[in-house]
């Protein structure tokens, strides 16, 4: 299983490489429709003449975003969320703070420092560049309603994603999704604005660069989607490694599937990120058609856990445990 981690680990940072380049290559894609809406770039005597001035600064804004996601998005996305520090305050923080602990050192790696959100539907992620600069973020609701099982099983699916470097890809992102988004309105607007397409030529272009303006953020939502899909079955195998124990991961699963509360800070660019969908409820995972799956954030609910339980551990499909505060 280590190898395949380690593997993991190696692919993560190639494809993080590649969707770097992918999102880059969209900046320019947009900045280029602009510059051909606002004259800066036009097709005479059969070639392209001008200088590609927005496309260059939109290269020069995308590797902005690039730089700022890597050093500075788990900021951005803590903030984004409204986490705050969880300190050992209470009874239930100091069991959570205890459960990390105990999981970085399964894991080896170095102390992970811990946030929570104060929001009442139970969920939880991880973000960072790399473990030495990582973060665990959990919901009020997580630390409220799981029990010390439950929360190992979580923590140790979190830990196993920054083992795995998944959390340098999702985070980056999270970030350039959004730039994405705010550059695909600006092309839409500023070309929806534009008065210089009056020949049939124009209005051709100016379509197209709607479309592309359009399509744009679609696509880098789609892209987040599949990449996020194909971890989660990892990093649910590795919180079994951590753990020992496939139940702990399994009854917290069982669990968060009988949630159908969001999160109210969670967006589109930052569901990825999560254990569980946030928007839409854990039941809003569980289909399994190829729309469904191409659609979501995560892969079926119920598959993770029968996956998990062919490991050899957990109560049956839809006995989830009652919350804590009940079991006490």
């Amino acid at each position: 299983m280590a190898a395949d981690f380690w593997a993991q680990e190696r692919t993560n940072r190639r494809q993080t490489a590649a969707l770097v380049a992918a999102f880059l290559g969209l900046y320019c894609l947009l900045g280029l429709g602009l510059d051909f809406l606002i004259g800066a770039l036009r097709v005479s005597g059969g070639g392209v003449h001008g200088f590609p001035i927005l496309t260059v600064a939109a290269l020069i804004i995308g590797l902005i975003q690039a730089l700022v996601s890597y050093y500075g998005g788990a900021a951005l996305i803590l903030a984004s969320v409204h986490a705050r520090p969880l300190s050992p305050d209470t009874e239930r923080h100091r069991m959570v703070l205890n459960v990390i602990q105990e999981m970085t050192v399964a894991a080896r790696m170095p102390p992970i420092k811990a946030y929570v959100m104060p929001d009442p539907a139970p969920n939880a992620f991880a973000t960072g560049r790399d473990p030495a600069h990582s973060f665990i973020c959990v919901t009020q609701g997580l630390i409220d309603q799981m029990d010390r099982e439950e929360m190992q099983g979580v923590i140790g699916h979190e830990m196993a994603h920054i083992r795995n470097y998944d959390i340098r890809t999702m985070m980056m992102i999270a970030v350039l999704v959004g730039g994405i988004a705010l550059l695909a309105d600006f092309v839409y607007y500023g070309g929806a604005g534009s008065d210089d397409h009056d020949d049939e030529g124009g209005n051709l272009l100016l379509i197209a660069v709607v479309i592309l303006a359009v399509l744009a953020p679609i696509l880098s939502q789609l892209l987040a989607m599949a990449v996020s899909r194909r971890r989660e079955y990892l990093a649910d195998a590795g919180s079994v490694e951590f753990t020992r124990n496939p139940r702990a991961l399994t009854r917290a699963l069982e669990h968060l599937a009988a949630i159908e509360t969001p999160i109210k800070n969670a967006s589109r660019g930052t569901a990825h990120l999560f254990i569980i969908n946030p928007l839409e409820g854990a039941a809003k995972d569980d289909n399994e058609g190829w729309l469904d799956n191409l659609l979501s954030t995560h892969p079926p609910l119920r598959r993770r856990i029968e996956r998990l339980r062919a490991m050899g551990g957990g109560a049956p499909l839809g006995s989830a445990a009652p919350p804590a505060s009940a079991r006490a």
